[in-house]
């Protein structure tokens, strides 16, 4: 192990800053559809950074909608502002994008979510470096975390098809599950009571995907709370502070949850003191990466509230966010991205998630986020121009 002398920040000085978007093609016959549309392909945007040292750290940051942009943005752009500092200090390098970028333009979705991706990769070379991992490097300890089935699953379907796909996640050990909603009050809520029948001990979870009027809201909330659901996410878009307000006053057997649509800790300061949200999910792939997530689970600490970060494509999210689980003390519940095809979790990392006899996840001790990246196997995934969702 290197110890962490004055040589540190010389040997992790950043030299190269690399972003590529990925992309592959859902099978058809899988596509799965929710509230925000078919999913028809996968996107995500693979960071490399390299440090004087030799050390290459990996992160990644969220596609956007828009993976080519927002590697580009990571590659033209804010690469200018980090190359030269050191891996050694995160902080450093992130308050350098802030104050040469952020401050003066305002922190837009594209910026944060690829500054997440620098910083992923940054933490990465660090626990490289020191031979830690980076569940170490935040504090944390090793510990279950609890794990529901959730990413691009259990989708809009028959609901007797719908209650097999259950089934099996149960069959692997899952104790909880998220369902989507947004066909139509009617079919959510005759597919929530469906699954609640089936597995009345399941622990359910339910995702809006921002489709729903307060109106809609209205109809289902007796429902919501008859069925006995765990949390309700994003029934409205981010910006709607007001139906937030006024959902969270006319529901109370259930907190609501939002957070994959905000970005760095101003926007969470706002959804805290608004006093609408009972359940916080940081991406750490979008919302300012893992430097920024640890303050926005402090921040929510001080409100006593839980932190389950929004999951991702790979496991570089996987295990960043894992870490970020392992490390703070309001840390929740883990999203298992269960998806049956995501050559992401499954081919371009080493490791992945496993959920135990429990179903819980741990994060791993090797240094870093804990995972190796195939590089041909990035090469082969090529970004896909077009919209991941239809």
């Amino acid at each position: 192990m290197n110890a962490p002398t004055r040589d540190a920040v010389r040997d992790l000085k950043i030299r190269d800053i690399r972003a590529v978007p990925l992309s592959f093609r859902v099978p058809e016959g899988r596509v799965v559809r929710h509230g925000i549309g078919a999913a028809v392909k996968r996107d995500m945007v693979l960071v490399r950074v390299q440090t004087e040292c030799g050390v290459v750290g990996w992160g990644e940051a969220h596609h956007g909608r828009g993976p080519t942009a927002i590697a580009d943005l990571i590659n033209t752009t804010l690469s200018h502002f980090v190359l030269g500092r050191s891996a050694a200090s995160p902080v450093e390098a992130w308050n350098a994008v802030y104050a040469r970028h952020i401050a003066s333009h305002g922190q837009g979705a594209g910026t944060l979510i690829a500054l997440s991706g620098i910083d992923m990769a940054i933490w990465d070379a660090r626990g490289r470096y020191y031979d830690m991992p980076c569940w170490q490097l935040m504090g944390g300890s090793d510990k279950p975390i609890p794990a529901y089935a959730g990413g691009i699953t259990l989708g809009f379907q028959p609901t007797e098809s719908l209650v097999q796909e259950v089934a099996g996640f149960v069959a692997q050990g899952f104790c909880a599950a998220k369902l989507r909603f947004g066909e139509s009050v009617k079919v959510d809520l005759e597919r929530l009571t469906a699954v609640r029948r089936a597995f009345p001990e399941l622990t359910l979870m339910v995702d809006l995907n921002c489709s729903y009027s307060l109106q809609d809201f209205r109809r289902a909330a007796p429902v919501l709370e008859e069925m006995g659901v765990y949390w309700v996410e994003e029934p409205f878009p981010a910006h709607d502070h007001r139906p937030y307000r006024e959902a969270r006053a006319m529901f109370h057997s259930a907190p609501l949850a939002a957070g994959e649509n905000h970005y760095g800790r101003f926007e969470f300061h706002r959804l805290l003191e608004d006093g609408s949200i009972g359940i916080v999910q940081p991406d750490l792939s979008k919302s300012g990466g893992p430097t920024e997530c640890l303050r926005i689970a402090n921040m929510a600490s001080a409100w006593k509230l839980p932190v389950c970060p929004h999951s991702s494509a790979s496991p570089l999210n996987f295990f960043a966010a894992i870490a970020l689980l392992s490390s703070v003390d309001n840390g929740s519940w883990f999203e298992f991205e269960a998806a049956i095809d995501n050559p992401f979790r499954d081919e371009l990392c080493s490791d992945r998630p496993v959920l135990d006899a429990e179903g819980c996840v741990r994060a791993n001790s090797r240094p870093g986020w804990g995972v190796e990246v195939d590089e041909t196997v990035a090469e082969r995934l090529k970004a896909i121009p077009g919209p991941g969702f239809v």
